[in-house]
């Protein structure tokens, strides 16, 4: 998608319907602000405005993600490269997400071991090396949960049973045995658990 595109497509249609960036905003509930960032393509409408915003243009959500006026000789043809390419987008961001992912555990693995390295080797035994180890496994922890909220966001697991892709809660994935990004999961499905193991694409 592209969002320059769709930002002048909405500033044409907000101007076709004699309507200031202030005015449509307050009939969307949101600030001017947020208009002028859509028509300068540096964001894009939420979804959860989307359907509204084009009530007021009068146009549909396929010609506002596409960034143009779709006629129906090409509708299918424009649906069918729009499907395309929130797919190709949706793959992009997960896999920079899956790659955030792998850093934030790699950093703090090296993290952790430094600690322990300087714990046990720079600092005298006593209070303040067992003080340093906690502290340091503290740490480490904190970044490894966000990077579990991330694998979680991302794709699905799949039963080794029945080849069901589960996605679940970050709890559900917290509390699971796993090693690596492959858990031991209960499949609705089957009702069966098994090491399931991550796929990207769901």
């Amino acid at each position: 998608m592209d969002q320059v595109k769709i930002g002048k497509l909405i500033s044409e249609c907000r101007k076709s319907v004699n309507l200031t960036q202030m005015q449509l905003a307050e009939k969307l509930g949101i600030t001017d602000r947020a208009v002028s960032k859509w028509e300068t393509g540096k964001a894009m409408p939420d979804t959860s405005i989307m359907l509204e915003l084009c009530d007021v243009l009068g146009i549909s959500v396929n010609e506002l993600l596409s960034g143009e006026k779709i006629n129906m000789e090409n509708n299918n043809q424009k649906n069918e490269q729009l499907l395309l390419d929130m797919a190709k987008e949706l793959e992009r961001k997960n896999k920079t997400i899956w790659s955030s992912m792998w850093a934030i555990m790699i950093v703090s693995i090296i993290a952790l071991l430094a600690g322990l390295f300087i714990a046990a080797f720079l600092i005298p035994e006593g209070v303040w090396q067992l003080v340093t180890i906690l502290g340091v496994c503290v740490v480490f922890l904190l970044p490894c949960f966000y990077a579990l909220k991330l694998e979680v966001s991302v794709g699905a697991y799949k039963c080794k049973n029945c080849g069901h892709e589960i996605v679940p809660t970050y709890t559900q994935a917290l509390n699971a045995m796993h090693a690596g990004t492959t858990r031991y999961l209960k499949c609705p499905k089957c009702n069966k658990r098994t090491w399931c193991k991550k796929v990207i694409k769901k």
